[in-house]
């Protein structure tokens, strides 16, 4: 879910293991069950690890704990910030940063630092049974706050107008979350982020996605060529659709989130076919990677609490989660920046405060409800 090619305005072109304590009788009936959401191949690799590693589990758990990077939001924000949700329902912010850290500059040279060019909403139902994602395209002019610097010790002033995606390159990811809760009035309790190689990585070790598209898909920046059809991605494939702009739609963010939003499906359905108990050892490699991949917060940054998480998210399947981009219009002044809907975007964000639907009519005045997503989300 990260990233995107660049593009002529922007020279920084452009998201797991149940809780302990299940026991071999139940994780042989589960074995033949629907894993229900991309999280939980995660959750069932490390507990793979826990049926067949003898003293080897404790050494093994230790690992997983020390790949996971953490950031304390809390600290960052303290407590001038919405109210947590109630009688259950949560709120995540899904970051893709386009850090080219460790790509060798395969991804766009002379492009220092990183920016969260994916940001994704997801708010969990009371019941954990249903989801909605909210898409905020990373080109959306907003008012930014101010913030602390990310390693501490100087401030990010607020902005009039700002990119959006430009409060992480500032501000890191708590700066991205302050962005957002000030923007929907929503609480984020949690964030989980990705980036260019371990996004790849992950793909890669899953061996594979399988998408269908409607039509053929060219964009030299991003180097992906795609035929009508049926196909398996594998890493570098997969990276190039979700960072893919120039090749769908009008060729701005807005095509680009919508190939995104087709993808998040397609991977939990493969994340579905997956027996993680058929092989520990590739089990525990797909745990391994995943959490070599990810950031999140320092509430969320350790496996047993990304186990926790997956457990609770397990019944979410791609049938139960509605995906939207936050209803924005073109600028004016730049038609390379969008504008939020201030209305319709309302009606989005309240609908998620109250833990209901977003209603369908509150996308339909938005430039990226325009046209359709090239992509068919599974074969």
């Amino acid at each position: 879910m990260p990233y995107e090619s660049g593009n002529e305005h922007d020279p920084h072109p452009a998201e797991q293991p149940a809780t302990p304590g299940y026991g071999p009788a139940r994780l042989r009936r589960s074995r033949h069950r629907r894993r229900k959401s991309a999280l939980r191949w995660i959750a069932w690799g490390t507990l793979g690890v826990a049926l067949v590693g003898g003293g080897g589990v404790a050494y093994a758990w230790q690992h997983l704990n020390g790949n996971i990077k953490g950031t304390d939001v809390n600290a960052a924000l303290g407590d001038d910030r919405p109210s947590a949700q109630r009688g259950g329902a949560m709120n995540i912010l899904l970051l893709g940063s386009d850090s080219r850290a460790g790509t060798h500059g395969h991804y766009g040279s002379g492009v220092l630092g990183a920016r969260a060019d994916t940001a994704m909403v997801l708010h969990v139902d009371k019941t954990h049974k249903k989801a909605s994602v909210v898409s905020i395209p990373r080109d959306t002019l907003v008012e930014r706050p101010s913030c602390t610097t990310q390693h501490g010790g100087g401030t990010v002033p607020a902005a009039h107008q700002a990119m959006f995606n430009s409060s992480y390159s500032l501000g890191g990811p708590a700066c991205t979350v302050k962005t957002v809760e000030e923007m929907s009035g929503l609480r984020m309790d949690h964030y989980l982020e990705v980036d260019f190689k371990g996004f790849q990585k992950l793909i890669d070790e899953l061996g594979g996605v399988d998408i269908s598209t409607r039509s053929a898909i060219r964009d030299p920046n991003s180097g992906l060529s795609l035929d009508a059809g049926k196909h398996r991605l594998k890493g570098e494939d997969a990276l190039a659709l979700v960072r893919t702009r120039h090749g769908v739609g009008d060729g701005s963010d807005l095509g680009r989130i919508q190939l995104q939003q087709a993808f998040v499906k397609a991977l939990i359905h493969r994340a579905d076919t997956v027996d993680p108990l058929g092989s520990p050892a590739k089990s525990y490699a797909l745990a391994d990677t995943a959490t070599k991949s990810i950031s999140a917060d320092s509430e969320l940054a350790s496996a047993d609490k990304l186990l926790g998480l997956a457990k609770d998210l397990k019944g979410i399947s791609p049938g139960r989660t509605t995906m939207v981009t936050m209803p924005v219009t073109y600028d004016a002044q730049d038609a390379g920046r969008v504008l939020p809907l201030d209305k319709a975007s309302h009606r989005v964000w309240t609908a998620l405060r109250h833990d209901r639907p977003v209603p369908k009519t509150a996308t339909h005045g938005s430039v990226a409800d325009r046209t359709d997503s090239p992509v068919v989300s599974g074969t």
